[in-house]
């Protein structure tokens, strides 16, 4: 139950304050370090893999260190601090408030979708807004509450340090995880291992979202035409919700039907949102059921012995 609160408490951080700025988001420290290590290497693959390897535990240890002597002072200060790693880790109200604010082009929308978006016109700048919530919803929500539940199995302090991994990974991987360079190959395969799972219950929870469960089946035509492994499947699960489609122009279609008009994108967040708030509300049952079904376990293997 201690492991829960620090879900709703992240939760609640999240809704009442959205992410810090980027100079006191850590998460963004920790992106502007990975430039520093983008560079040319003798044995860039090689190299590529001890990036992965660094980061990933500098990342954990640290989380997972703070939170431990956290713990060791008082347990539910261990628990706050792990309520607030959770927080940084994870992304819903900026998701949808960027969102937003791309749809009445006030925003960012480069930012938003991590590529250039000066040749798109309006349809394919609203596609663009559609994939992107649904594919963050994976990488900046589900992921980082997969890692938490993990990790809350054992303490509050592998919580921590499951959701920091899970956050590192996704960082090397949006800042250096191209597959056709040597340096950024094992991130990028490293985080379509990691992903594979989150991606999958993503699109799920996007589908009972929508109160279509039958759109994660429709989707599987057109979820593997983008050339992650991971990322088609809840933008697909959105498109088939919608009846719509959604374009990166020169790299995949998917969905079927037209592009998405400005009603059925503000349609496209308001699910997403949805689709979030119910991962948080499994994550959270999960977690405080966790302990009890593994101490109801080792009884009974204890009867049994």
């Amino acid at each position: 139950m201690m492991a829960a609160t620090a879900v709703v408490l992240a939760v609640a951080l999240d809704t009442l304050f959205g992410e810090p700025p980027d100079r006191l988001h850590p998460v963004a420290w920790l992106g502007r370090a990975i430039e520093t290590l983008d560079r040319d290497w003798p044995a860039p693959r090689f190299a590529g893999v001890g990036v992965v390897a660094v980061i990933v535990a500098l990342a954990a240890g640290l989380a997972g260190g703070v939170t431990a002597v956290a713990e060791t002072i008082a347990a539910p200060l261990g628990v706050a601090v792990a309520g607030v790693v959770l927080w940084l880790s994870m992304s819903r109200r900026r998701l949808l408030a960027v969102a937003r604010e791309c749809l009445d082009r006030s925003g960012d929308l480069a930012a938003l979708v991590g590529r250039s978006t000066d040749d798109l016109d309006p349809a394919r700048r609203r596609s663009a807004i559609a994939e992107s919530v649904a594919e963050n919803l994976a990488d900046g929500l589900v992921a980082p509450l997969a890692g938490f539940l993990l990790g809350s199995v054992h303490s509050p302090a592998a919580a921590a340090a499951g959701t920091a991994a899970v956050t590192a990974i996704d960082a090397l991987d949006a800042t250096i995880g191209y597959p056709d360079r040597p340096l950024g190959w094992a991130s990028a395969r490293t985080d379509d291992v990691v992903a594979f799972v989150p991606a999958r219950l993503a699109a799920l929870a996007i589908a009972l979202a929508a109160v279509d469960p039958g759109a994660v089946w429709r989707a599987r035509s057109t979820a593997r035409r983008p050339a992650s492994p991971n990322a088609g499947w809840p933008m697909a699960t959105l498109a088939a919700v919608l009846g719509v489609t959604v374009e990166k122009p020169g790299a995949y279609r998917v969905g079927s039907g037209s592009l998405p008009t400005t009603r059925e994108v503000e349609s496209a967040i308001t699910v997403v949102d949805r689709a979030a708030w119910l991962a948080i509300l499994v994550t959270a049952l999960l977690v405080a059921l966790a302990p009890l079904a593994l101490q109801r376990g080792s009884h009974v293997l204890g009867g049994v012995g």
